[in-house]
């Protein structure tokens, strides 16, 4: 049997096999961020489709750190009922569920929240948002912290089998850990030692408020593709040894921020982008869009380069792949030449929420994705995700 389909460990939660659905903001919650009927829709077809282990989209942790319309939250006593729904409904279908614990940072819209973006430092606007953000004061990094630790708690209660800290994509936590946003001359940057103590401590905190059988799993950039050096390679490498010493159960990898269109690879779908900006803002939009396209071209296993320099430095802590996964036989070599132990998709998962299923019983060896992006597009525009390869609506 394909190495695929076999279980695998991720500290004591058990997944039946290595395929993992990683984190896709849905845009599908309610404007208070508490879940629908169509988001537990979603994932109850996910895990009738076999889906080992599903990761839902960002929540967030904290008022302030509310990055999207649509967005789930996480973060008050009155979300657990609906995330409990919400990881009933995996379980009754047979999948397992790690909720993701999201801050936004620079990345929030002002007008989401009321007030300028929290980042670890003010310098310079966000290129999507063109929000300038403050820098957090000692007192905000422990308020949230906390948060952190009080959601990971809401998602025991709610029923999920695992959390997940997101420190990738240039969300909150990301930037502590890059060089590039992260510049303070305090206890919280200047060092790398210094840019990981937000996690670590994030990492502690919770770590203290879960039982020992919830498995806490971190999802951390390899290349934030800024405009001057982010997170790297090499420095992702430090930062999963640093995780494994905290006694991390798994790291998933990915990459990117709003700074570039790298989070995915494929079409840039520009007129569709755009038009989920302001008015005053489509036109310079359309520019930096287009700029990006030829760099921007599909390729498969897009992270795996990095995964063979950070793997090495994790020991026996699981690593997850994400990125530009299609093919069923590329997933099988990369588990058995041990550069990545579970494999993680969205978009494809998108188009095809049966796929896994497909792969068990031989209909398919390759998602059918098209990386037309057009999916990424409707986030953009706070339309709820699904595929969009025909079009979006109006356009």
């Amino acid at each position: 049997m394909s190495q695929m389909f076999q279980s695998v460990k991720i500290g004591e939660m058990e997944i039946k096999n290595r395929f993992v659905h990683s984190a896709t903001h849905e845009v599908m919650a309610d404007n208070n961020g508490r879940i629908t009927d169509e988001l537990t829709k979603r994932y109850k077809n996910l895990a009738k489709g076999e889906v080992g282990l599903i990761i839902p989209g960002h929540m967030y942790v904290h008022p302030l750190g509310n990055a999207h319309h649509g967005q789930m939250g996480i973060h008050n006593d009155d979300m657990i009922p609906g995330l409990k729904r919400l990881a009933d409904t995996i379980h009754e279908n047979g999948g397992k569920v790690a909720f993701q614990l999201a801050h936004g940072g620079r990345q929030t819209p002002k007008q989401m929240i009321g007030t300028q973006p929290l980042a670890p430092s003010k310098q310079s606007r966000d290129p999507v948002t063109l929000n300038k953000p403050q820098q957090m004061s000692e007192e905000l990094i422990e308020e949230t912290i906390e948060a952190f630790a009080a959601a990971a708690a809401r998602a025991v209660e709610a029923g999920s089998d695992a959390v997940q800290i997101h420190a990738a994509h240039g969300y909150l936590i990301c930037e502590f850990l890059s060089p590039f946003f992260n510049k303070r001359k305090d206890k919280w940057g200047g060092s790398d030692e210094n840019r990981f103590r937000l996690i670590k401590e994030v990492i502690k905190r919770t770590k203290s408020r879960l039982p020992d059988d919830i498995p806490v799993i971190v999802k951390m950039n390899t290349n934030d593709y800024t405009p001057f050096k982010g997170i790297t390679p090499d420095l992702a490498a430090v930062y999963a040894k640093w995780m494994t010493v905290l006694s991390v159960d798994a790291v998933e990898i990915s990459c990117g921020t709003y700074y570039t269109f790298h989070t995915i690879r494929g079409e840039i779908p520009v007129p569709e982008m755009a038009a989920g900006l302001p008015m005053w803002m489509r036109p310079v939009a359309k520019v930096k869009l287009n700029f990006q396209k030829k760099g921007n071209i599909f390729k498969d296993a897009y992270n795996l380069d990095a995964a063979k320099k950070i793997k090495p430095n994790m020991g026996d802590t699981p690593l997850i792949l994400v990125g530009g996964m299609r093919k069923l036989s590329q997933m099988e070599e990369i588990v058995e030449n041990g550069d990545a132990d579970l494999i993680s998709m969205s978009r494809p998962f998108i188009r095809e929420p049966f796929l896994v299923k497909r792969f068990q019983e031989g209909k398919s060896t390759e998602a059918s994705c098209v990386n037309c992006n057009k999916c990424f597009a409707a986030m953009f525009n706070s339309i709820p995700i699904k595929c969009y390869e025909k079009g979006l609506p109006g356009f």
